[in-house]
């Protein structure tokens, strides 16, 4: 079988993502590059297999209708609107899609929905939910729902309730978009995964699950995600553009 083609979406002036391509590599897929200064995204699009997007700086709250709050500090508009537009694109195509951290937050508002900007402004006794270093230490446990494509996904890593993750976000899912749900909380009731309802492979978490790739913690979840894109059915058995 052809290996999966995944892209990750970069900044330009980002530095390299290892973690994310390691654990994408270990899962069996290749990785390329999408770089969000590409103005031919249909084209970009079409050399994919399935599209991970990764963290960092806060969504524009403009995007999602709000102003922004003191404790904001987005990224650049560029980033913003190209990340909306590729995730549109991916749940339209059926193309499977792994959101981590920020990407979680970014499906959000590319279907509609909206974020808590400041968790400790907004959400009372929330546990501390951004803790920098190290970056593979668990901060806290997440229920994970029965059915759910994460559940599933992860089953043999779970316990009853769920599993305990790492946490580096100051912001989260609030009203969710269009056809998503959640499929795991933390105890102090903030989103920390969501997926959609019509598609195949469509996941939002808010930890960081590539953190974890020399220890194995998360590599089921890698591994169901280059697993769906393998399955693709529109997949092109044909050689596929450059994507850098």
């Amino acid at each position: 079988m052809q290996t999966p083609t995944i892209g990750i979406a970069r900044p330009r002036n980002m530095e390299r993502l290892p973690d994310y391509e390691t654990s994408i590599r270990r899962a069996g897929g290749n990785v390329v590059v999408v770089d969000v200064h590409r103005d031919e995204l249909a084209t970009a699009f079409n050399a994919l297999d399935g599209l991970l997007l990764t963290g960092g700086a806060d969504v524009d709250p403009e995007l999602y209708g709000e102003r922004q709050q003191r404790t904001v500090h987005p990224a650049k508009r560029r980033r913003d609107l190209f990340e909306i537009a590729i995730a549109r694109l991916a749940v339209e195509r059926d193309v499977p899609l792994f959101a981590i951290c920020r990407g979680a937050q970014v499906l959000n508002v590319a279907l509609g929905g909206n974020l808590v900007q400041d968790i400790p402004t907004e959400i009372e006794s929330a546990l501390p939910h951004k803790i920098e270093e190290p970056l593979a230490e668990f901060a806290h446990e997440v229920n994970v729902a029965d059915g759910s494509l994460l559940r599933r996904s992860m089953n043999d890593m779970l316990s009853n309730r769920g599993c305990r993750v790492n946490s580096r976000h100051r912001q989260a899912v609030k009203r969710l978009g269009r056809d998503l749900v959640v499929s795991a909380r933390a105890p102090d009731g903030v989103i920390e995964a969501i997926e959609h309802t019509g598609a195949r492979f469509c996941l939002g978490v808010q930890w960081h699950p590539e953190n974890f790739w020399h220890t194995g913690e998360f590599h089921l979840l890698f591994e169901a995600f280059v697993a769906a894109c393998q399955e693709r059915p529109t997949r092109r058995l044909i050689q596929r553009p450059t994507v850098n």
